[in-house]
């Protein structure tokens, strides 16, 4: 049951020594993207209702206590007094792993194969989830059922596929998956956090205002690389991760893939706005957020066995992507981590230990590979590592179509990637079209996969359904629908936003600092396309898969919080791209520019230069006005010495997401600059891979660097 420590069974020292670089004593209990192709969605919006159906709240609440009082002590209580017997996996008192390997001895080969496969909506039916059994769904790449989906829409969608999976034989029911990665931001409506990068940026405590202990911090990151972790702020994230969790949760789904723990070693990486940083220790301090969205374990809860405080409050995380995708040769999505064992464990996985002793329900494995060895075939990284030197009792699930990678062409020789995923240690497989094949698959390799094997998949996953309480309470909440996109949320966010900003130039000389903008000015200039766009500044995964640009979602843009902020008398231009500017007419310019929403492979670039010309557009507005450039990005991106120059002042903001008002409130004065940089800001394109501690460490602002308002330092 969720927030219930599992049975004290019998247990077997599998390990006791420290790993190295991970320093973990070892104890494991004994054994008892998402892109989708061009395709008719077959989830209309006539059949979603059909799914649904009955329509009204009061109605679908009644069917639903129907189902969870199946499993409930009162409808245990009322089956016996019928002089029923019901199986005791469907006895939510008794002991976990009793439960598990009561539903496991009742499964056929097929029924335990169903649990293994995880399908994509769109192909979801009667026959998978009834019949087959199917354990998981997933909407890939965050795909709505169909356009214009309301968060409604969304529960009543997972709620009728969960009613198909409860007509099957054992009424198994579904976790439903969805990428959830800032924010529930694949809802419109939803409020949407900052991407993980910005987050990595932000802070808690601050420097003291003296510009000879901001020299002394500078000098003890540059040189001795100890960034100050502590004033990192690992508990706004762990708030973030509770208010995604009951957006989530809002919506009907148990399971976000969420966090991404990768450490990103090389800026020319399309994935990394989903690294905190750089840094491991960094990265390892945002570990809170999986608190967050499973709720804190008690003290005594037993390392890596897997873990949710409240059904209805927080749902099942997913740390991914298992290992080092973030340290890819030239820094190519789904590429080759070429390093050794050492640095390996140094640099990319230290974050899942911490992962685990939270809990975390799910890990999943990378597209990458790690000397040349494919991570989804790993049998020494996702068996002997992850879950017998570091004890995870969850389940490991692939990445989206990642066992077909395994051959060439991809998915040819599929019963070859199957055994391969399986015998090294795969538990879940994101299949996600073609599940007949692979349950027929599956069950004809009886044999060459071992069904120990097998048992072993899948008493994880339904471990891990149990721990959750989906048996017990199947069904969305409809009292939770308010909570998506409420204003205690947005005010969460919009904190996120400004903790995250980093000043990296505040005036042309120490004694004129540029910012704070004034808010009474007679008249400004706002520039730059990226100024009145929320799909711009939400970035990849919103809405859709790989972002996209305009009003995708409700959501307030750095222009109208800058509009919202200033004196009722200042006069504010808006011109995007094409301002014809006259020296002396604007009392000062804000131009907003940076990066096109991406996701995965289609961020990978070796041209980081500022995209629509950006720097032209920055040089001819600076050379008339006094300046503040605003960058809008998952990474760094080139800036010229000429255009810095220029400029009278410079923001990082990263991707700040849906609360535009955030910005707004460093801008002018009302909160002062905390964030400090998470990643190494190169200096041209040919630099990266370039990462603090590193040989000829020459960046153009190095790790761990940022301003306050208080402190303008000439550049």
């Amino acid at each position: 049951m969720p927030g219930v420590a599992p049975p004290q069974t019998p247990r077997r020292l599998l390990a006791v020594r420290a790993w190295p670089a991970l320093r973990i004593r070892v104890v494991a209990l004994s054994r008892a993207p998402r892109r989708l192709p061009h395709r008719t969605h077959l989830t209309s919006p006539a059949r979603c209702s059909a799914l649904s159906s009955p329509s009204s709240t009061s109605s679908v609440w009644r069917e639903q206590n129907q189902y969870s009082d199946l499993c409930s002590p009162a409808g245990m209580a009322a089956a016996q007094e019928q002089g029923e017997e019901r199986p005791l996996y469907k006895d939510p008192s008794a002991p976990v792993e009793a439960r598990v390997r009561d539903l496991l001895g009742r499964m056929t080969l097929r029924e335990k194969a169903g649990q293994m496969a995880q399908i994509e909506l769109s192909v979801a039916s009667p026959r998978a989830l009834a019949e087959l059994g199917v354990g998981s769904l997933l909407n890939g790449g965050g795909r709505p059922p169909f356009d214009g989906a309301s968060a409604s829409d969304w529960a009543g969608v997972v709620d009728g596929m969960q009613r198909l999976a409860l007509s099957s034989r054992l009424a198994v029911p579904i976790i439903y998956g969805i990428d959830a990665v800032h924010g529930n931001n694949n809802v419109i409506g939803a409020t949407i956090f900052p991407h993980n990068v910005g987050l990595g940026a932000s802070r808690h405590v601050t420097y003291r205002s003296t510009t000879l202990t901001n020299i002394v911090t500078f000098l003890y990151v540059y040189y001795i690389h100890a960034p100050f972790i502590s004033c990192r702020d690992p508990e706004l994230v762990r708030k973030i991760g509770e208010a995604t969790a009951l957006e989530v949760r809002a919506t009907g789904m148990h399971w976000t893939f969420a966090p991404c723990v990768a450490v990103c070693r090389d800026s020319r990486w399309g994935r990394c706005y989903e690294s905190y940083s750089e840094d491991s220790d960094i990265v390892r301090s945002f570990t809170t957020i999986v608190t967050g969205l499973q709720g804190q374990p008690p003290a005594d809860h037993p390392h890596g066995y897997p873990f949710l405080h409240s059904v209805r409050e927080n749902v099942l995380a997913c740390a991914k992507h298992y290992v080092g995708g973030g340290g890819t040769h030239k820094g190519v999505n789904e590429g080759n981590t070429i390093c050794s064992q050492d640095d390996l464990e140094r640099i990319h996985m230290k974050p899942y230990p911490d992962c685990i002793s939270q809990g975390v329900a799910t890990i999943m494995a990378s597209f990458s590979q790690w000397n040349g060895e494919p991570l989804h075939a790993s049998h020494h990284l996702l068996t002997e590592v992850l879950k017998d030197k570091l004890s995870f009792q969850g389940f490991v699930v692939s990445d989206w179509e990642g066992i077909d990678h395994l051959c060439e062409p991809r998915g040819s020789d599929y019963r070859h990637c199957i055994a391969q995923a399986v015998n090294a240690g795969m538990d879940m497989v994101m299949i996600p079209f073609r599940f007949e094949k692979f349950l027929e698959d599956l069950v004809f390799l009886a044999g060459e996969i071992p069904l120990s094997r097998i048992d072993d998949a899948v008493e994880r996953i339904l471990r891990v359904k149990f721990v959750s309480g989906v048996f017990e309470h199947p069904f969305s909440d409809p009292a939770l629908l308010d909570v998506i996109g409420c204003k205690e949320h947005r005010l969460l966010a919009r904190e996120a936003v400004r903790k995250s900003l980093v000043l990296l130039k505040n005036g042309k000389n120490r004694k004129e600092p540029f910012l704070p903008l004034a808010k009474n000015a007679k008249r400004i200039l706002i520039a730059g396309t990226h100024a009145d766009n929320i799909g711009y500044q939400c970035g990849g995964w919103t809405i859709s898969w790989h972002g996209d640009s305009g009003k995708i979602t409700p959501g307030t843009s750095i222009l109208e919080a800058i509009q919202q902020s200033v004196e009722v008398e200042t006069e504010v231009v808006y011109d995007e791209c094409h301002a014809t500017i006259e020296a002396g007419k604007f009392s000062y310019a804000v131009v907003v520019v940076g990066e096109v929403p991406y996701a995965e492979s289609l961020g990978d670039r070796t041209d980081l230069s500022i995209p629509f010309n950006g720097s032209d557009l920055i040089t001819r507005v600076a050379s008339k006005v006094p300046t503040l450039v605003i960058v809008i990005s998952g990474r760094p991106l080139v800036i010229e010495p000429q255009v810095l120059e220029k400029v009278d002042a410079l923001v990082a903001a990263w991707l700040p997401g849906s609360e535009g008002m955030g910005v707004a409130d460093c801008l002018f004065g009302d909160h002062d600059f905390v964030g400090t940089l998470p990643v190494t800001w190169f200096r041209y394109d040919e630099q990266p891979p370039i990462n603090i501690g590193g040989a000829n460490y020459d960046p153009l602002f190095p790790f761990g660097y940022g301003l306050k308002c208080s402190k303008a330092i000439e550049i």
